[in-house]
């Protein structure tokens, strides 16, 4: 299936063109993710190469100002690993994290509400035994 995915993407210039772009811009990623810290690295991202300037996405400013800081060590280090990179730009650009599920209210068993009812019979009065109270009540 990859060959003839590959032969379908060779049979246009532009498709041509366009399966060259991605696979440069998904070895820089690569490359970005080595060189970079990881902490930076998870909120930011190679968006494209634009002449000899990498741009980069990052999640907030705080990780944009500190990509800044360290952009000179990134071109260096792009530099070493053969990639033609004279220049980084930074872009913010906020990620929308998809929405969760709610996840369903958890029940007390059986066995857990005759355990928690033995524990509250042998408490003082603390905060332990009027958290576990509220439990108690709740389930």
């Amino acid at each position: 299936m990859p060959h003839r995915l590959n032969a379908f993407l060779d049979s246009n210039q532009d498709l041509r063109r366009l399966s060259q772009r991605a696979d440069q811009i998904a070895t820089l990623q690569r490359h970005y993710q080595q060189l970079a810290p990881a902490s930076l690295s998870r909120s930011s991202h190679v968006v494209q190469l634009d002449g000899q300037t990498l741009i980069l996405a990052a999640d907030n400013g705080a990780v944009a100002a500190k990509l800044r800081q360290i952009s000179s060590e990134l071109i260096s280090s792009f530099l070493t690993r053969g990639c033609e990179v004279t220049g980084i730009q930074i872009r913010v650009q906020v990620r929308v994290k998809p929405q969760t599920e709610a996840l369903p209210a958890r029940k007390v068993g059986q066995n857990g509400k005759k355990a928690l009812d033995t524990l509250l019979d042998e408490l003082t009065d603390s905060p332990l035994k009027s958290a576990s109270e509220r439990l108690a009540r709740r389930s």
